[in-house]
């Protein structure tokens, strides 16, 4: 399939695909006109390379990742090593952290809504 078509299943744009591509995270054949021609695991691709930034991922940690994975279902492939492991692991901790933070700050902006709302302030 064409860019504009992947970009249209996969709802990226069009320049973040071609970056993709930069990064060595998407690969296209050619077309004899030079047109980028994708296969179709390449939504698959996409859509978790998508989550992968999602999660705070960057593009090096992803290229890393990516091999290890399996496109059409996200499990893991037998060749995951020991330093990713390593890696990701240290990942998942920090996600953990960003998690807790945001669980903080929600709860500061309940008590804070609460405060407000039993004080009769008007809501905008």
């Amino acid at each position: 399939m064409r860019i504009g078509e992947l970009a249209r299943r996969t709802g990226v744009s069009e320049r973040s695909l071609r970056y993709y591509e930069q990064q060595g995270l998407l690969t296209a054949q050619r077309t004899p006109g030079g047109h980028r021609d994708y296969a179709d695991a390449a939504v698959d691709r996409v859509l978790r390379i998508q989550e992968l930034y999602a999660a705070g991922l960057s593009s090096t940690k992803i290229g890393q990742l990516l091999p290890c994975m399996r496109d059409a279902d996200g499990g893991p492939s037998e060749i995951a090593d020991a330093h990713l492991v390593t890696d990701l692991t240290a990942e998942r901790e920090r996600i953990d952290r960003m998690i807790q933070d945001l669980q903080r700050s929600r709860s500061v902006l309940d008590e804070v809504i609460d405060t407000a709302s039993g004080s009769g302030v008007a809501k905008g």
